[in-house]
């Protein structure tokens, strides 16, 4: 089990505004976080649309936190991209498991409740920041788009 690519983007662009505690345009974001601009844009969208994340338009517009960091918490960001955190997909109703059936339906519902409760106890303020790890790794990373593998500067 991992998060998807897109959820790991969103933790960073949310992590991101919530270390810089002021407004951003998509450019800076796409940027400091290493996330192409259009995925950025992306995902910024549906932050927005879900009351994590504020944008403001206009020639000084750009994205700040809906809220403190401290009222944020992990899980409301990956379920923001990725849905209802669920272990196995037996436990969607429009999945074919008769849950009653199912010995292992219980199971998956005790451990999906406990990584919830657990990813619900991190906000965006506890996080401490990487400091020299990060620093490291970025160190390793410099000469592909200033520091960003993979990533490129054009925004649409």
């Amino acid at each position: 089990m991992h998060m998807t690519l897109e959820t790991d983007y969103a933790v960073r662009i949310v992590d991101f505004l919530a270390a810089s505690n002021q407004k951003a345009d998509a450019r800076s974001i796409s940027e400091g976080t290493c996330v192409p601009p259009r995925f950025a844009l992306k995902i910024l969208r549906k932050l927005v649309s879900d009351g994590i994340v504020q944008s403001y338009k206009g020639a000084h517009g750009g994205y700040t936190l809906a809220r403190p960091g401290s009222r944020i918490t992990l899980r409301e960001v990956i379920e923001s991209v990725e849905g209802p955190y669920m272990i196995s997909r037996c436990q969607q109703d429009e999945y074919a498991c008769t849950h009653q059936a199912c010995r292992y339906h219980r199971i998956y519902a005790e451990i999906s409740e406990s990584v919830r409760r657990q990813l619900d106890s991190y906000t965006f303020s506890q996080v401490e920041p990487c400091g020299a790890v990060c620093r490291s790794v970025k160190e390793q990373e410099k000469g592909e788009a200033e520091g960003c593998p993979g990533v490129d500067k054009q925004l649409p």
